[in-house]
Formats: C-alpha cells, structure tokens, sequence
C-alpha cells in the first residue's frame, strides 16, 4: 500500500500457567494495536493483534490479483481498438482528444500489466481472448458498427459505447479492491477507477452536432 504500516508500540504480558505443579513454557500474548493502512482510497483502520493477522495485504499475488491484470489487458485492447478509428472517422474534436488520451494512458498500462504477469509467472492473455461476461465489452457487432461509421453518427456510437465501456472498468477494479491484495494491482486498480470515473464525465459533456 502506498501508505506504511504503523505500529503502535504497547506493552506484552506473559502468561505462566501451571498444572499439577508443572509450569507451562511460557506465552507472550501482544497488546499492541496495529494501524493498517486501507486499500487506495480508504481510511486506515485500528485492529487487534488477531486481526492484524489477515488484515495486512501480502506481498504475494492472489488469484483475483492474476485474474484483474489478465481481464483489464484484454478491456484495455478493446478501448484501444475503438480509439485508434477516431482521428480518420471522428468529427467532434473533443471525441478525438478524448480517443487520443485513452491511447495515451492504456497503451502503456496494457505494456506495464504484461510486464507484472510476466514477473509472476502468469500467462499474458493472446489479442483474441475471449471476453464473454467481461463488464462493458462491445460486442463483435457493437465493434463492426463502429468501424463502418463516420462523422457525428461515429462520435455518438464511441461515445455510448466508451462509457459503458469505462462504467465495466470501473466495477472490475472494485472488485479487485475488495478481494485483490498486491500493491502494484490494488494501485492499478484505484487508478482506474479514478481517471475512468473522471472521463465518463467529460465524455458526457461532449456536445456532438449533426
């Protein structure tokens, strides 16, 4: 987490139990509360030692960790295949600097996620995986519409369809916030939701004539 785990020191009691005249080894039981840092976007939470114990995220990936980064490549493709059409079939010069940015920042996120699969040993999903399921996904024939369209009717269509795109985004990084537990993909995830949130906004703001 981007914010260090704090521990606040307290004091450790030992307990010498004894039976039948045999003294047990002795225990150390900690006292000490331990602030854990929330996930991106949280608050920080007091817990007891006994918490303490599965609260703090491991360094180590999860499977819901592998299954975001392999899911969210394969959402960033799409998002790049229908923003790479617009500076030839776009006329709204904010849908072509909406499509510019969106190439901008998931090209190299779609570079940075393989990297992490491949330091984990994980498989990088193929450019034809399959996405059935996958919140906010066009359809193949969502996706020819689009390409076979130009001017205000390709503006409206990337609009639609960029926003449901970006709303699926957004509910797979939540889940990944809620069950994930490595940094580099919890951060990723924060990120995402905060700069996709931020565009579905100015996608709505995007006033297309014709």
């Amino acid at each position: 987490m981007r914010a260090a785990l704090a521990i606040v020191i307290g004091t450790a009691t030992l307990t010498l139990a004894g039976c039948a005249g045999t003294p047990e080894p002795p225990r150390a039981t900690s006292t000490a509360p331990v602030i854990a840092p929330g996930k991106p976007g949280e608050q920080a939470r007091t817990l007891s030692p006994d918490q303490a114990v599965t609260a703090v995220p491991s360094p180590a990936a999860n499977a819901a960790d592998v299954r975001f980064i392999q899911d969210m490549i394969v959402h960033h493709r799409q998002a790049l295949d229908m923003s790479t059409a617009a500076p030839a079939r776009a006329s709204s010069d904010g849908v072509k600097r909406l499509a510019a940015r969106i190439a901008d920042v998931q090209g190299p996120e779609i570079n940075a996620m393989i990297r992490w699969l491949r330091q984990q040993g994980q498989r990088v999903p193929d450019h034809h995986a399959a996405h059935d399921g996958m919140p906010g996904m066009a359809t193949p024939e969502q996706m020819a519409r689009l390409r076979a369209a130009a001017g205000p009717e390709f503006d409206r269509l990337y609009i639609q369809l960029m926003t449901a795109h970006h709303m699926g985004a957004i509910t797979m990084a939540s889940e990944e916030l809620e069950k994930g537990s490595h940094t580099v993909a919890l951060e990723l995830a924060s990120d995402i939701s905060v700069t996709q949130a931020a565009e579905i906004n100015r996608m709505r703001r995007i006033q297309i004539t014709g």
